[in-house]
């Protein structure tokens, strides 16, 4: 599904040349969960915006389902953005004059959804995440757990291939993180593809794969079961 070769993102700090990005490489399969670590500042972020279509590499090639992306105008970009990907955030992004269910509506009346569908579509999604009976409740009256869920149902409400998710469970308390991330398994269980990036290992564990990201290149690739030595690794870079 997604195929990066060689990827740079270079920018420009006045004379200052910084290069988040620096020959990155990888794939990711259809129904993947790919978990994406790396100390501060070393291009997580960068690469997920670059995955969510949001950016453009400087150089390099981003295959998404085959297709070349910069061959792809802004329209078509935006159009991409709407159907295919999904994009769950560590400090949610609702809007907050909003109830529940009119911030999970957003996706589909961008994309001209008969109002009566949207209303119906919304409910179910909320359903889904267990936030039936919160739906006409604004952001500021609900726990932050609950405003992750209603997040995770907006960025799923239009079904997208890939769920891009930063720091998903971030500003939660435990018991809040685990539901959250239970949601997203089983999202990826019924084939969607999940790409975190995360620090937290509990939830790096939970993926198929690891990419480590130092200084904008990937210095190591493990499976979810290699959590340990991934963290010793941080852990030596954190030291220097």
């Amino acid at each position: 599904m997604i195929e990066l070769t060689d990827i740079t993102r270079v920018y420009h700090l006045g004379e200052t040349e910084v290069r988040a990005l620096d020959g990155v490489s990888a794939r990711i399969a259809d129904g993947e969960h790919v978990a994406i670590m790396g100390p501060s500042g070393s291009g997580k972020s960068t690469l997920l915006n670059l995955l969510g279509c949001l950016d453009r590499p400087t150089s390099g090639s981003y295959r998404l389902n085959g297709q070349e992306v910069a061959s792809l105008d802004d329209q078509e970009l935006t159009k991409i953005r709407r159907n295919e990907i999904g994009f769950v955030f560590q400090f949610f992004h609702l809007v907050p004059r909003l109830t529940a269910r009119e911030n999970v509506e957003l996706p589909l009346l961008f994309a001209g959804v008969p109002r009566r569908e949207r209303q119906s579509a919304s409910q179910a999604a909320l359903a889904a995440v267990g936030l039936a009976t919160r739906a006409e409740h604004h952001p500021a009256e609900l726990s932050g757990g609950e405003r992750q869920r209603v997040a995770l149902a907006r960025a799923t409400i239009l079904n997208p291939a890939i769920l891009l998710a930063d720091e998903p469970t971030g500003n939660l308390d435990s018991a809040s993180g685990r539901a959250v991330l239970d949601l997203l398994d089983r999202l990826n269980k019924d084939g969607q593809t999940l790409v975190v990036v995360t620090h937290d290992p509990k939830v790096a564990s939970r993926a198929d794969r690891i990419l480590v990201l130092i200084d904008g290149r990937v210095v190591r690739e493990v499976g979810g079961e290699g959590i340990n030595e991934v963290m010793q690794l941080l852990a030596g870079e954190d030291a220097t």
